[in-house]
């Protein structure tokens, strides 16, 4: 009786089918959990999906590589769902231009504290060289912090582990901290959000208040021209 049900397991786990249906499922679980939380932040429905996918993984001792050569079609997604951030922004168009000068000041703020915090943390902690250049670009979205780690030196598979961690973290803890210090206008909040943690913490922005969201979506994307320009410059001044 074993046997077969082994059998059918390693056909369904080759399949690109089962890695989507997985994704997608585990997704809607953690949504569900989330709603049923009342939107809480820290119940953030990608973490629940994450540990659902990894748990199930390492169960079944399926490869991560097999199991993306299936869930690409979801990967790929992430291109156009990133593309349509712009339809908020084109909305806030106006707000936008009139906050330029404080979007540039934030955005220089934002990018560079964000590098030299968890760099210098993890200096105080003698940490190698290899895991500093890691850790340096990890609020920037995946696909660009994995080819400045590279650039600097760094492990591109740590860099996606870390941006992962601090774009969950960021949408998780990030309102209840702004919350905190009296932050209170949906520009700030949206523009603090997408410069800490990129995507994740853009689309739990967009959830809230559209301002916010679009506000974070541009954020995102300037951080990301901003890190991969200026930090190999900074990094070769002081490493």
């Amino acid at each position: 009786m074993t046997a077969p049900l082994d059998e059918v397991w390693v056909y369904l786990s080759a399949s690109p089918l089962a890695a989507l249906t997985l994704t997608l499922v585990a997704y809607q679980a953690g949504f569900w959990l989330y709603r049923k939380a009342g939107f809480h932040p820290l119940v953030n429905p990608v973490l629940i999906a994450v540990a659902l996918i990894a748990g199930l993984l390492l169960v079944s001792g399926t490869p991560y590589a097999t199991y993306f050569d299936g869930a690409q079609f979801v990967h790929f997604l992430l291109g156009p769902a990133t593309v349509a951030l712009a339809l908020p922004l084109y909305r806030q168009l106006e707000k936008v231009r009139r906050s330029a000068l404080a979007i540039l000041a934030s955005l220089l703020a934002g990018s560079l504290t964000a590098a030299v915090s968890a760099v210098g943390v993890a200096m105080a902690l003698d940490a190698s060289r290899e895991t500093l250049a890691s850790l340096a670009p990890k609020s920037v979205t995946a696909p660009v912090a994995m080819g400045v780690s590279e650039a600097l030196g760094g492990l591109p598979s740590l860099t996606a582990v870390l941006v992962i961690l601090t774009g969950i973290l960021g949408a998780a803890f990030g309102p209840l901290v702004l919350d905190l210090i009296g932050v209170r206008d949906w520009r700030a909040r949206g523009f603090a959000i997408g410069v800490a943690s990129h995507g994740i913490g853009t689309s739990r922005a967009l959830q809230v208040n559209e301002t916010a969201g679009a506000f974070s979506g541009l954020a995102m994307g300037l951080n990301a021209v901003a890190t991969a320009v200026l930090l190999p410059l900074i990094w070769r001044l002081f490493f």
